[in-house]
């Protein structure tokens, strides 16, 4: 195991799960807890771009050096966790190019939420986007966690 990749691999899986979690359970939460939901909808919106291509830039570091490091291919493990990173890759790729512009596409349709009834389409259709966006978003910092912890067990062998 080559160590300044593995340092790198380690470095860019602690920013990307750690990146995520900390936006998704604490900075979020806060935010909407302290502003109106008007605002906190623009506040998140403003940075989602960002977040996204940040955890798929750290996404993309880990996986070029878990390559350099010798631990992509050597093994089922080493193979398993390879394709744990490409599938959180795949799912990265689709939440910043396809899914968050879609949400902030149809959330520019929604006036208010305040003055736009729930059953309104566009408000529906945000709710389900917004659903799907979450569950990905837990599924990606779980197989990140994965492969920290993996990382660590494969580490003490």
């Amino acid at each position: 195991m080559h160590p300044i990749a593995s340092a790198v691999y380690r470095l860019a899986l602690a920013l990307w799960v750690g990146g995520m979690s900390v936006f998704s359970f604490l900075v979020t939460p806060s935010i909407f807890r302290s502003q109106s939901p008007e605002s906190a909808g623009k506040i998140v919106g403003a940075i989602f771009p960002v977040y996204f291509r940040f955890c798929l830039g750290a996404a993309v570091v880990a996986l070029v050096a878990r390559a350099a490091a010798g631990m992509a291919f050597s093994g089922a493990r080493q193979l398993a966790g390879t394709a744990l990173l490409v599938l959180s890759l795949t799912i990265l790729s689709y939440h910043t190019y396809v899914l968050a512009p879609r949400m902030a596409e149809v959330r520019e349709t929604i006036d208010s939420r305040e003055t736009v009834p729930e059953e309104d389409l566009a408000r529906r259709e945000f709710s389900r986007l917004h659903g799907v966006s979450m569950t990905l978003n837990l599924v990606v910092i779980a197989a990140g966690t994965v492969l920290l912890l993996g990382y660590e067990t494969l580490r003490k062998q």
